[in-house]
């Protein structure tokens, strides 16, 4: 039996974006509440919970209002720089109505600003803050300028306010101590879709999209599902290619500000028939290209975990990384994947080398990873991790 409207325990989030715009912050707020709305969890005992999010309308063709899910959407049309402001005056608004018992704010970002103020307001209603940061962590000192300085202390307040912080890394967890939080810190990180990133296509179906993308049976592929700006570091596995044999081709997945710029990279290395942008696929696509994948790499400059290593690990391609933010958490070098060092195109071949020719190590990384991912890594239990979350903050 369903639970009423009336009887959940109602949670206001606070969130720059949502779906249509997809990242792993978005899609973990996705696969958590489905799953914290379906019955199989609120049999498990504890209150149901209904979600409320107050979000940027990016876009005027999407509506103000919709339900997503288990989510109720309340876009705004303001600029960035405003989005506090009128995120927490819509708030006010619509706690009269709603009366929440928690509001989550979705990074330190304008939606903590926009979280904080609605907590110095309404200080008994608890605070929960996820930090989902995937830049380098000085980008508020960067984005704030010459305000730093003035802002600081409020920006701090964002952690010190907070009733509880829950953080996707080990990485995460230590700025957030440093920040100057003050209350519990937990790490739950993303999760994977173990459904889905174990999906096998047939050989004839990997055979149809190998030629669809002209690659050759004998070739080896290297892939990468990433966003295309510089902290992704696309451009160093470009260049790796000059120290790589020519049958090694390159699979880039995703769009982004730098895609222009890598092709340009790629016209001056004539790689045209070695590289292959393949724009936005799907993310229940990604598992076929994973199927046809030798090596996933993403040489990332900061990270704050790294779902995409994960997914790929679920699907048995081994991962070359580097050693920064949150992906120490869960890459131990030799045992689920191998480190490349950050910015060194020569590092980024030598691994690739080594998961190519080396099939007794390969086959021990690949076993590994993917145990490791079906063991601490799938959307049932981090949702039932935050799930303990929001029934701490309720007590």
């Amino acid at each position: 039996m369903s639970v009423s409207e009336d009887k959940r325990k109602k949670i206001l989030i606070f969130s720059i974006a949502y779906i249509p715009f997809v990242g792993g912050a978005e899609l973990a707020m996705k696969e958590i509440t489905d799953r914290l709305g379906n019955e199989k969890f609120s049999a498990q005992g504890g209150p149901a919970f209904g979600w409320d999010m107050i979000t940027l309308r990016f876009d005027k063709k999407w509506p103000k209002f919709e339900k997503i899910g288990n989510i109720n959407i309340y876009r705004i049309d303001i600029s960035k720089l405003f989005f506090p402001f009128s995120a927490f005056l819509k708030g006010l608004t619509l706690h009269q109505k709603n009366k929440y018992q928690i509001i989550w704010s979705i990074m330190a970002n304008r939606a903590g600003f926009a979280a904080l103020f609605f907590k110095i307001f309404h200080p008994k209603i608890k605070f929960l803050l996820t930090l989902q940061e995937g830049d380098a962590l000085d980008y508020p000192k960067k984005q704030m300028g010459i305000f730093w300085i003035l802002l600081k202390p409020l920006f701090k307040a964002i952690f010190s306010r907070a009733d509880y912080i829950q953080t996707i890394s080990n990485y995460l967890a230590d700025w957030a101590k440093k920040m100057g939080a003050k209350n519990p810190i937990e790490i739950v990180p993303n999760g994977v879709d173990i459904k889905n990133s174990q999906f096998s296509i047939s050989n004839f179906q990997a055979k149809e999209l190998r030629e669809k993308i002209k690659i050759k049976e004998e070739e080896k592929v290297l892939i990468t599902t990433s966003r295309l700006v510089e902290k992704n570091a696309v451009c160093d596995i470009i260049e790796a290619l000059k120290y790589l044999p020519d049958n090694v081709k390159f699979l880039i997945l995703g769009k982004g500000p730098l895609e222009e710029k890598l092709k340009f990279q790629v016209s001056s290395s004539k790689f045209q028939d070695r590289v292959m942008f393949l724009g936005h696929v799907e993310p229940q696509e990604i598992p076929n290209y994973l199927a046809i994948s030798d090596v996933f790499v993403r040489p990332s400059l900061s990270e704050g975990l790294g779902s995409s290593f994960l997914e790929a690990m679920a699907a048995g391609v081994p991962v070359v990384a580097t050693p920064v933010g949150g992906i120490p958490d869960f890459l131990k070098d030799g045992e689920t994947g191998l480190f490349c060092e950050v910015n060194n195109p020569k590092s980024i071949a030598e691994k690739v080398k080594i998961l190519l020719e080396n099939e007794v190590l390969r086959g021990k990384i690949i076993k590994n990873a993917r145990e490791m991912v079906l063991r601490d890594y799938d959307w049932n239990l981090i949702a039932g991790k935050m799930k303990n979350i929001f029934n701490k903050l309720l007590l």
